[in-house]
């Protein structure tokens, strides 16, 4: 495969374009290393002493790093080493090491922010922002099931609370401003309204 560029990047790397590659992104020292300039063939064998020796256990070792600081989902570390510029093979083994350790776990993960949340969102939130972190609707669905304890009705009246509505009042003005309120925490609608508008709530 021949190197067709060699562009700089920030703090003395490279990226490394290859012909029927994905680029790749090394040091200058790595590029005299392996005999890396404009125009030269890079063989099979130097493109996985690259891999090997270089790349993997940089991405193993940036994961650590990333997980150290806080837990993530697979799907949001796989993001992060991919915007470091890894190739797909590298990022996957990289998150294949590091689950080898259970250093990364969806379901706990899932287990643990719903634990960490349930007070004070619905159902439906936590479940739209777990899937926003991207992990599987099926193992979130079975993780609410066996984790979510907390009543809906119950949030939404200390909610109420909190923000001072009355409810003997009737003031529409004021209901139709907590509707959108508790509507955007993910609330159902006819929780929300049995709230508003029903004294027997």
């Amino acid at each position: 495969m021949t190197v067709t560029a060699l562009i700089p990047e920030t703090k003395g790397r490279y990226r490394v374009c290859l012909q029927g590659e994905a680029d790749l992104v090394l040091y200058g020292k790595e590029l005299k290393q392996f005999g890396i300039a404009e125009g030269t063939d890079l063989s099979p064998e130097q493109y996985r002493r690259i891999l090997e020796e270089v790349l993997i256990p940089r991405a193993r070792k940036r994961a650590m790093h990333i997980l150290e600081r806080m837990d993530q989902t697979t799907a949001q570390l796989r993001e992060k080493l991919q915007r470091s510029q890894y190739p797909e093979p590298v990022v996957e083994d990289a998150i294949a090491y590091v689950a080898s350790f259970h250093y990364i776990d969806d379901e706990r993960f899932a287990r643990n922010f719903i634990r960490a949340y349930q007070q004070s969102r619905s159902r439906l939130r936590i479940s739209q922002d777990l899937q926003g972190k991207g992990i599987d609707r099926d193992l979130i669905d079975r993780c609410l099931a066996e984790e979510y304890e907390v009543s809906e009705t119950d949030q939404i009246r200390e909610l109420l609370r909190r923000k001072g509505y009355d409810q003997g009042a009737r003031d529409r003005k004021q209901q139709d401003k907590m509707y959108r309120f508790l509507m955007q925490r993910g609330y159902r609608s006819e929780d929300i309204r049995r709230a508003l508008w029903r004294e027997d709530f």
